[in-house]
């Protein structure tokens, strides 16, 4: 490498640099901020166990990538332009977090559970995310926004795509492992059942915030 073309190019890496940090830090917030297949991920961990909770978690990472297709390829804007199409999203999560609440709120209760409330799967967990609008939503701002190299957009997507997923997958197994590990630890029953009307009652809570945004 030519001496003169040294400064010039440890010049472009440290505005590199600069520019990667805010884009690095909203993908963790963003990320991190607990969202109904967080909170639900957690649950399935703290109620169930977790290699059930794995099972939940490949459904959630395999339709996080169809998500991120579907906004990189630009067909969910086609799907949103829809009259209607995103309440009926927010309806359909509603009713499914909903669901998954329930299975939350029962395990380990004295009451028989069915076959179709037994734990969620990774069917499931394909399904919350393919009907997630904050998944689109977290996305959108990911792919969108923060143009780090904006003379190659297949560059800066696959860059972004890298960045993305080597924080979605640590943060989401790790908030698995923290709802697992309650499992783990010898507790009453009494308590198990506290634990699981509590992540039972956090999905709730999306649930319900989830209508007050649909009559909004």
């Amino acid at each position: 490498m030519p001496a003169n073309y040294l400064p010039a190019f440890y010049f472009h890496k440290i505005i590199l640099i600069i520019t990667m940090i805010p884009f690095v830090s909203a993908v963790f917030f963003l990320i991190i901020t607990p969202g109904p297949a967080v909170l639900a991920l957690a649950g399935v961990g703290a109620s169930f166990s977790f290699n059930h909770g794995i099972k939940f978690l490949i459904g959630l990472a395999i339709g996080h990538i169809l998500v991120s297709l579907l906004v990189i390829s630009g067909l969910i804007t086609i799907v949103f332009s829809v009259p209607h199409m995103r309440t009926v999203f927010l309806f359909l999560s509603t009713i499914f977090l909903l669901y998954l609440a329930i299975k939350i709120f029962i395990q380990g209760s004295s009451i028989s559970l069915p076959n179709y409330l037994a734990a969620p799967n990774t069917i499931e967990g394909i399904f919350l995310q393919l009907i997630n609008p904050k998944a689109y939503a977290v996305h959108t701002i990911i792919f969108s926004g923060f143009s780090i190299f904006p003379e190659n957009f297949i560059y800066e997507t696959i860059w972004k795509f890298v960045v993305m997923n080597a924080i979605w997958f640590p943060i989401h197994f790790a908030w698995l492992a923290a709802g697992s590990n309650i499992k783990k630890i010898a507790i009453r029953p009494s308590t198990q059942k506290k634990i699981n009307i509590t992540m039972g009652n956090l999905l709730l809570l999306t649930v319900i915030l989830s209508f007050v945004s649909l009559s909004a």
